[in-house]
């Protein structure tokens, strides 16, 4: 048989796509991935209390609810090729464990090696290239990210970070780090921030951020708070403001604020709820700040061993079980808008063994499938934290684990990912091949 002339064109160039693939998946090599190899995924957005996720016609959409995860720091594991086998071996577990969404910094503000704002608006592009790659494999292996944008604590820069260097530059801003929301000079530069990110093209796939469908939402602050100003019209006027600015240069993602959930003194129906008097002073209402237009879903996290350490187990579970209710009850009736638990944190420390651990984050598991069952707002929880192993000591606390290790709080993860899906997918198995399922083959 003669051979085809457009087989000696055609043979090679497969040959040598191919092994480019394997060189990326296996060794994550530092190249422009062609968008044909990218996974086929479509934006998430709202519909009143749910997110959903278009179909490919755009027209019919199907609902999502979140299990998912935080791991803080793939960003700074990606910047050096000998630790991104770590951020890989994460995502691929998150997946393993039917995970669909992961919470993680994409800030890191300050004059080290990992930092990726080196002053306003300079950049480290070498860091810049990591937070692409934490992106590709996020979107290899179908995991949507929650990038949250900026710290409220002193961690990797954060919030009094940019009032130094609004200092720096003669600025005439106060010794309050709280200036940070409403000085004007230190506005501009968290806008340049986010303009700088948001517009990015990763440099590995070529797709801009802004239209990335594996980012789930942008987190305008990870646990905002303006001590300075408890009757909380600074913190409101600048997620005003910063919810349209993101939005202005992107139409494609969810924002979200951040928050912790703690109503404010005014909302003295709900003031209860809060874990103490405490909470109710930290500038912050859940209500007024989740309800901003720009606001696409509401953030709470929930420490009951930080919060209420004085009470016992049942307690606890007791406290978590109000606290959840009553957001769920808001988001349904108030804000008509999905209530995300993005953290949701236990210690195995202070509970003195993985089973009390597993009781409590059961017990907001519980809560979430319940709504979910009955269509309500409560659209998922991420427990914080997951490592993989050799992170422990530089990024592990009291609230982190490797899953893997610990095989009741592994398996409480699935089950919760799989039952969660179920209620959508009526029984059937995913359109994924059945063997690389995570959900196949489990019994509800």
């Amino acid at each position: 048989m003669v051979e085809q002339p457009w087989r000696k064109r055609v043979y090679p160039l497969l040959g040598l796509l191919t092994t480019a693939a394997l060189i990326y998946l296996n060794f994550g090599v530092k190249f422009k991935l062609p968008v044909l190899w990218l996974s086929k995924m479509n934006f998430v957005t709202t519909n009143s209390t749910h997110f959903v996720i278009k179909d490919d016609d755009g027209i019919n959409e199907s609902t999502m609810y979140v299990n998912g995860w935080n791991s803080y720091w793939l960003l700074e594991e990606s910047i050096w090729d000998d630790s991104r086998k770590r951020v890989t071996e994460m995502i691929r577990r998150g997946a393993q464990m039917g995970m669909t969404v992961c919470r993680t910094w994409a800030f890191s503000d300050g004059k080290n090696p990992s930092s990726l704002q080196i002053s306003p608006g300079v950049f480290n592009e070498k860091v810049f290239q990591g937070l692409d790659f934490v992106i590709a494999e996020a979107r290899r292996h179908k995991i949507r990210l929650i990038l949250s944008l900026v710290n409220n604590l002193d961690a990797f820069g954060g919030k009094a970070q940019y009032v130094r260097w609004a200092k720096e530059a003669g600025a005439n801003v106060t010794s309050l780090n709280d200036s940070f929301f409403s000085h004007p000079t230190v506005k501009d530069y968290y806008k340049n921030y986010i303009k700088a990110v948001v517009t990015r093209k990763n440099s590995l796939t070529g797709v801009k951020y802004s239209e990335e469908p594996a980012i789930f939402a942008w987190e305008l602050m990870n646990e905002p708070r303006c001590i300075s100003n408890s009757s909380a019209p600074v913190l409101q006027s600048w997620i005003i403001e910063m919810a349209a600015f993101t939005k202005s240069l992107d139409k494609n993602h969810l924002v979200t604020v951040g928050l912790e959930g703690f109503y404010g003194p005014k909302a003295s129906k709900r003031s209860t709820i809060n874990p103490g008097k405490w909470a109710g002073l930290l500038g912050l209402d859940f209500i007024p700040n989740s309800a901003v237009a720009n606001i696409d879903f509401a953030s709470v996290h929930a420490y009951p061993d930080s919060w209420i350490p004085e009470a016992d187990m049942r307690q606890k579970a007791d406290y978590l079980s109000h606290w959840v209710d009553s957001h769920v009850t808001d988001g349904d009736h108030v804000l008509k808008k999905p209530v995300l638990f993005t953290e949701v944190g236990s210690s195995l420390r202070v509970n003195k063994g993985v089973y009390n651990k597993d009781f409590l984050l059961k017990t907001v598991y519980n809560k979430i499938f319940e709504s979910a069952k009955k269509g309500q707002a409560g659209a998922g929880a991420l427990i914080w934290q997951l490592l993989v192993e050799g992170v422990e000591e530089h990024y592990g606390d009291q609230f982190s684990l490797i899953a893997w290790d610990h095989p009741s709080t592994y398996k409480l993860i699935l089950e919760q990912s799989c039952r969660l899906r179920r209620i959508f997918d009526k029984g059937e198995p995913t359109r994924r091949l059945r063997h690389k399922d995570p959900c196949f083959g489990l019994k509800s």
